[in-house]
């Protein structure tokens, strides 16, 4: 994919992928890295910056700590990466039409996220104690808990695509498993790197503040986006399931709190679990039943699909060509509701009074293939196009047999000239 802002790679670019190579292994993994390192500055990962500061902040002025540190988060990285790319890679050697971010396109898998990070939350909230709060996300328990970091910041980063990311992951789907792998650790280890340079480099540490009683205050402060992460799961959830999967839901959180307050009392007394009036089998019979609530919100039928905005219609083959038979250019937006750099774009560029002016202007078809849920579809035009999940943005031109590809991030202005250049070649090919 082209980087944002910039211009977009054209069909014949991406849209095959040679046979397994030298070269193209290498290619594929230098863009991997590219794009994991670009992965940190997408919108779907800011709050993974809350988990990084929260662990930098535990590790300064402390080299040998902030190194283990470094090293340990970058471990859970690769380890969660590498655990979802052979999950990916599984469930396509059977014949599963699945991509990059599959796992939120399971009620029970977002279900689930979203009560971990109110958990995380509640932590970093000092309702309860998991290695002592700030601590644990800083990894000073040997390393642990930097590991959590790293895992749980492939959770959020995971569903989302950077530049560079589109080749690599489609060319790592074609590759032998070991190459693939290969290209999946080389995405890891660009997400890691910014925080390990750091945790390595003792003159950069020695910049950060010194530990003091602000960092309690700062674990309040980094609990806010976890809470924001949760609300955002249980948005997505909320798509895919229906009223009652979402009441359900929230009195799974209710019970996971009651059950983390508990446990909290009881870690608060000295020594601890000594007060009877709250018992162990209190906070234990609050956790299951937050797991019995979510496996039966995960179990809700979901929802008949919604209309979407700017009059678009539902995207499909058919529709793709009836348009073009028409003498109309189209643009495709395939999209998801727990895909954050997706609503980005919608929000900032193709719900915008310019493309809307576009759209009208040259006539175009607005279609969106909505790939919140498992789409086999969906997931065989992203494969056709080199692409392993979304945001894939395509503009079709009457009487061209390829689309032209847009930016994974894009601006009003990108989308609008697309258009009018789709326009103006259809009107000089008639």
């Amino acid at each position: 994919a082209g980087s944002a802002g910039g211009p977009a790679l054209r069909p014949q670019e991406t849209a095959t992928v040679p046979p397994a190579s030298p070269g193209l292994i290498l290619k594929a993994t230098l863009f991997a890295l590219l794009g994991g390192l670009i992965l940190n500055l997408m919108p779907c990962v800011f709050p993974v910056l809350a988990m990084k500061a929260a662990a930098l902040a535990g590790g300064t002025h402390a080299p040998a700590e902030a190194r283990r540190d470094g090293l340990a988060y970058t471990l859970g990285v690769l380890v969660s990466f590498l655990a979802l790319a052979g999950a990916l890679l599984a469930l396509r050697a059977g014949g599963e039409a699945v991509g990059w971010g599959f796992q939120l396109q399971v009620p029970a898998v977002t279900a689930t996220l979203a009560l971990v990070m109110l958990a995380v939350g509640l932590n970093l909230s000092g309702l309860y104690r998991s290695g002592s709060g700030l601590q644990a996300l800083g990894g000073r328990v040997r390393g642990g808990g930097a590991f959590l970091t790293g895992v749980l910041a492939v959770i959020v980063a995971a569903p989302c695509t950077a530049p560079f990311m589109a080749f690599a992951l489609g060319a790592a789907l074609t590759l032998p498993a070991v190459a693939a792998l290969a290209v999946f650790a080389a995405l890891g280890i660009g997400f890691a790197l910014p925080f390990l340079a750091v945790s390595l480099s003792p003159a950069l540490l020695r910049r950060l503040p010194r530990p003091g009683p602000w960092m309690l205050n700062l674990q309040r402060l980094l609990a806010l986006p976890m809470y924001a992460t949760a609300l955002w799961l249980a948005w997505v959830f909320s798509r895919q399931s229906a009223l009652a999967g979402v009441g359900l839901l929230a009195l799974a959180a209710l019970a996971l709190t009651v059950a983390l307050v508990l446990w909290g009392r009881r870690q608060t007394l000295d020594p601890p679990g000594t007060d009877r009036s709250v018992p162990l089998a209190a906070p234990l019979v609050a956790a299951l039943s937050a797991l019995v609530l979510t496996g039966l919100a995960a179990r809700i039928a979901p929802p008949q699909v919604e209309a979407a905005a700017l009059d678009a219609r539902a995207w499909s083959p058919a529709a793709v060509e009836a348009a073009l038979a028409a003498g109309r250019p189209v643009l495709v937006n395939l999209t998801a509701d727990w895909c954050v750099t997706c609503k980005f774009n919608e929000a900032t560029a193709l719900e915008t009074a310019p493309v809307r002016a576009a759209l009208d202007r040259t006539g175009a078809a607005y279609l969106v293939g909505d790939w919140t849920r498992r789409d086999a579809a969906i997931a065989a035009e992203l494969e056709r196009h080199s692409r392993s999940g979304v945001p894939l943005y395509l503009v079709h031109t009457p009487g061209r047999t390829e689309p032209e590809l847009l930016p994974q991030l894009l601006t009003p202005a990108i989308v609008a000239r697309a258009l009018d250049r789709a326009a103006a070649d259809a009107s000089s090919a008639r």
